[in-house]
C-alpha cells in the first residue's frame, strides 16, 4: 500500500466541469465557495491519481480514537483564492493544525465536502508523522506560481 502525492485525475475533469468554487470569483456567484476539509492517513492507506472521493469507509484514516482527531479530518480555509501569474493558476489554503492530537499519519487527502466529498488531491509525507498529546500541524507551502499546494500550469 502507498500513499503517491498527487493533484487527482477526476478533480481535473471537475475543474472543467465547473464542480468546484474556491473562492469570491465563483463562476456559481449566487452561491457561498464551497468547503474543502484535510483527512489524515496511515502508511497503510492506498492513495494517489486514482482517488476519487473521501468515504467513511476508506480505511486507513487516522483513527478517530486517537486524541483529538475527528472522522473526516478539519476545515480549510482558502487562503490564497484562485489567481495567476504568467501561465499558472494557483490557490493555497492556511496552514491547518490539529490541536493537542496523539496521532501518527503519512499522508492526507484533501476533498471537497460540499461536493459529494470529491478528491481534490493527495499528500505524502514521506513517512510517518507522529504527534503525542501536541499540536500536528500540515503546512503549506509559499502561495506562488512556484510553490503553492495546487498549481495548473
Amino acid at each position: 500500500m502507498a500513499i503517491s502525492q498527487a493533484m487527482v485525475t477526476s478533480f481535473k475533469v471537475e475543474i472543467l466541469d465547473g464542480v468546484h468554487a474556491f473562492g469570491s470569483s465563483v463562476v456559481r456567484a449566487s452561491e457561498a465557495p464551497d468547503v474543502f476539509k484535510l483527512a489524515l492517513y496511515t502508511s497503510s492507506a492506498t492513495l494517489g491519481a486514482t482517488t476519487t472521493a473521501y468515504t467513511t469507509t476508506l480505511s486507513d484514516e487516522v483513527s478517530s480514537s486517537g486524541t483529538n482527531y475527528p472522522t473526516g479530518g478539519l476545515t480549510l480555509t482558502v487562503s490564497q483564492v484562485p489567481t495567476s501569474s504568467s501561465t499558472t493558476a494557483y490557490l493555497d489554503f492556511d496552514d491547518l493544525t490539529f490541536p493537542s492530537a496523539t496521532l501518527t499519519a503519512a499522508g492526507a487527502l484533501i476533498y471537497n465536502a460540499t461536493q459529494d466529498n470529491k478528491a481534490v488531491a493527495v499528500l505524502s509525507f514521506g513517512g510517518d508523522k507522529t504527534s503525542t498529546a501536541g499540536n500536528f500541524t500540515i503546512q503549506f507551502p509559499t502561495a506562488d506560481a512556484s510553490n503553492a499546494i495546487l498549481r495548473i500550469a
